[in-house]
């Protein structure tokens, strides 16, 4: 779909005519990203689906915006299902902080947010926790060669070191009653004056909490961040179960609709897995 469709379309919903636009960077999806200027000099951000897959989660996002509410959330602002191609108005976080770098204060920022998610009052009929999904140091046992490839471990290593891994990335607490944003990285997270603001939010779920913290701080950390033991340690269990998914991954084929993730998955593994190898205390990885 031309931006000057989706431009037609804003105009139609917000009631206010689109004067100009411009299209953004970020995610790691197909995704058609815009900032459209309306004639009364505002902005607004909007996200349109290029595929199938796409708007699932797309409309998974707008139920996500009807259903929940804190300063953590973009303001919804329009939402269009009337066509292939779904779309989502939201406030214009343009003008705020990306980061990274990282600067004083942000890392707490963005833990006040997540607290403040997790405290919220979920919404019925919220999907739990998906943990089949990290169930995946059995999988790299099972199919190891796209790890192994990967060059970051021997293969002597690994069979000495997946007993440990699977045992703890079993144990690892997934399940709980608070929700989770599940992606929180930092193309995710908008800093403003005083809050953390995130975005991309098809895939909530019911869940422990502190899955979100230990699945940004590998990010936070390949970034210039503090490294993941300093602010969450004794985590051995979540740090198995992350590194594990990022390991089941990252050596595979990347998706058509986002041909990046997989170098995305690779960084954040070579945090991961350190940090896993750590709390475990596991031997330092032989690389052949």
């Amino acid at each position: 779909m031309s931006a000057n469709e989706l431009a037609a379309r804003v105009t139609r919903l917000l009631g206010k005519g689109v004067v100009g636009w411009r299209a953004t960077t970020g995610g790691y999806t197909s995704a058609e990203r815009f900032v459209f200027t309306l004639e009364n000099g505002s902005t607004v951000f909007g996200k349109a689906a290029t595929t199938p897959l796409m708007a699932k989660w797309l409309r998974s996002e707008y139920r996500a915006y009807t259903e929940l509410s804190g300063n953590f959330m973009a303001r919804l602002l329009a939402w269009d299902d009337d066509s292939e191609k779904p779309l989502l108005v939201v406030e214009d976080l343009s003008a705020g902080y990306w980061p990274p770098p990282w600067r004083s204060g942000d890392v707490d920022r963005v833990l006040e947010a997540l607290d403040a998610l997790h405290k919220t009052e979920p919404p019925p009929g919220l999907s739990p926790f998906p943990r089949e999904d990290f169930q995946c140091w059995r999988r790299v046992a099972d199919d190891s060669e796209p790890f192994l490839r990967l060059g970051l471990v021997s293969e002597d290593w690994l069979k000495e070191s997946l007993p440990a891994l699977v045992e703890a990335e079993a144990a690892a607490l997934l399940e709980g009653n608070e929700v989770l944003h599940m992606d929180v990285r930092s193309d995710n997270i908008c800093l403003l004056d005083d809050k953390a603001v995130l975005v991309d939010w098809n895939n909530v779920h019911l869940g422990n909490g502190l899955f979100d913290i230990a699945a940004w701080l590998p990010s936070l950390h390949a970034e210039g961040g503090p490294a993941p033991w300093v602010i969450f340690p004794g985590a051995a269990e979540l740090a198995s179960a992350i590194a594990g998914y990022f390991a089941s991954w990252a050596g595979q084929p990347p998706p058509r609709f986002a041909p990046k993730v997989r170098d995305v998955q690779l960084q954040q593994l070579k945090t991961a897995l350190p940090w896993a190898i750590r709390e475990l205390g596991l031997p330092q990885p032989r690389v052949v």
